[in-house]
């Protein structure tokens, strides 16, 4: 099938097809704001917590790229990609109900066997649900871009990456802003095990409609491409090859998300447990006993809240500006549009690190949204331009590896940096937690370099 035969996507069907994706972030934004808090109460130290992040860019680098390679090639009654969406929402669904029960099906294992299991194994169960959620996120996630090339025309690639970017920004608001809107409109505070349930319905129905309402087109031709390209790769390095063969440029749109998702996260990983312990002062609790976990309660349940009305902020940002980031890059470039954005994220990374005030950590994460929403959307865009024919799930595959591998950093070296940057406290000992978003920026500032030198296409289509 020719590109020329895709029609143009009407409004409803953009939202139609970023639905799925709505679903899909709403359960890593509840993965992400809960996890520190969940994994701590467990016994996890922040060098422990990174290396349980760990779960994201290995899952990321082995999963996306063997799954979109897969999906290139899958011929079923239900499409290529869909299977994989689907599937991928179903088991993360029951991960995510499974992850914060971890205490509780330690006690069950214990009853059913009578096993005196070691204090850890809650932890080491929660460490599991947290690769399966990751697998099974970037499991969907690869085929889900992979789809963009598949059913919508060239010239509308920005927009329908700009709509996925809404949807994130949409699904990040709503997981991250409901607890905090219940507590404050109706005094009831959510439990962190009921998040997760509400998170686990959401990937499942949201990704079931965007399976049913958008159809792939028929699998002929395609299968015909793609056993064409199985003639010329025999192997994952083939693929590599071949994916960097595309044009000099994919190289630095490469290496401009390598240094763009260390910084990004950076933030991601660590501001939940920044707030907790910067913003909220609350000492490092994962070897405190019960008495001075019972003190600290009501700050851990604040610095959350917080944590996750920041988050709704910063996602509300992203969904508000999405679709005029995808305008402005088809008029001005996506490079352009990019490069901004990246600088604005800096700006407010560094007003992070030297403010301890709620109200302007909550307007800098707003600014922090503006970035994140380019980053959901331009650097795919930007890819898109090179990708050859029947190779959609492989090229998107290949390019997470520049997305996964970047947080192999931050969860090991920035992870092991911070705890050891300790200071004493009252109750025990804290962490620099502030030190994250400097060096994020950093490595923001180097993305935002990398883009300036990308030698962009230009479509006249648009």
């Amino acid at each position: 099938m020719e590109d020329s035969n895709l029609k143009k996507f009407t409004a409803a069907q953009f939202l139609n097809f970023a639905l799925g994706f709505f679903g899909l972030q709403f359960a890593w934004q509840m993965r992400i704001i809960l996890s520190g808090p969940v994994t701590e109460s467990l016994g996890a130290s922040p060098l422990i917590y990174g290396l349980i992040w760990l779960a994201g860019p290995f899952t990321g680098m082995v999963v996306q790229p063997l799954v979109g390679a897969l999906s290139d090639k899958t011929i079923s009654p239900f499409g290529r990609r869909r299977p994989y969406l689907l599937g991928g929402a179903l088991i993360a669904s029951l991960a995510l109900w499974i992850f914060p029960n971890s205490a509780d099906v330690t006690q069950f294992l214990h009853i059913l066997t009578g096993i005196n299991f070691p204090q850890l194994t809650a932890l080491v169960i929660a460490a599991i649900m947290i690769w399966v959620i990751d697998a099974c996120i970037n499991i969907a996630q690869g085929p889900y871009r992979a789809l963009i090339p598949d059913v919508v025309p060239p010239e509308q690639h920005s927009i329908a990456n700009s709509f996925i970017s809404l949807a994130i920004g949409l699904g990040s608001v709503v997981a991250a802003g409901t607890a905090p809107f219940l507590k404050l409109a109706f005094d009831y505070q959510m439990s962190i095990k009921a998040q997760f349930v509400m998170a686990a319905l959401a990937f499942t129905l949201a990704m079931l409609w965007t399976c049913i309402t958008i159809k792939e087109h028929s699998l002929r031709k395609e299968v015909e491409l793609v056993h064409d390209a199985e003639k010329e790769e025999t192997c994952f390095w083939d693929s590599l090859v071949n994916f960097f063969a595309m044009s000099p440029e994919v190289s630095k749109i490469c290496l401009m998300q390598f240094f763009t998702w260390i910084g990004t996260m950076c933030l991601l990983i660590n501001f939940t447990q920044y707030s907790i312990h910067t913003i909220y002062s609350v000492p490092d609790l994962s070897t405190a006993d019960l008495a001075l976990k019972a003190a600290y309660d009501e700050a851990v349940v604040n610095g959350t809240n917080f944590s996750s009305i920041s988050f709704a902020i910063f996602n509300l940002i992203c969904f508000i500006v999405a679709i005029p980031i995808g305008f402005l890059s088809a008029k001005f470039g996506n490079k352009k549009v990019h490069i901004l954005s990246l600088i604005s994220m800096v700006a407010a990374y560094l007003g992070l690190a030297f403010t301890k005030s709620p109200v302007a950590v909550a307007a800098l994460m707003g600014l922090a949204g503006i970035g994140w929403a380019s980053i959901c959307a331009l650097p795919f865009a930007m890819l898109s331009q090179y990708i050859k024919k029947g190779t959609e799930g492989s090229v998107m595959g290949i390019f997470n590896i520049f997305i996964a591998g970047p947080q192999v950093f931050v969860c090991t070296l920035v992870a092991w940096f911070i705890s050891k940057c300790s200071f004493s406290v009252e109750g025990g000992i804290n962490h620099h937690w502030e030190y994250v978003f400097i060096i994020g920026a950093i490595c923001l500032l180097i993305s935002a370099f990398v883009a300036a030198n990308v030698k962009e296409k230009t479509n006249n289509n648009v």
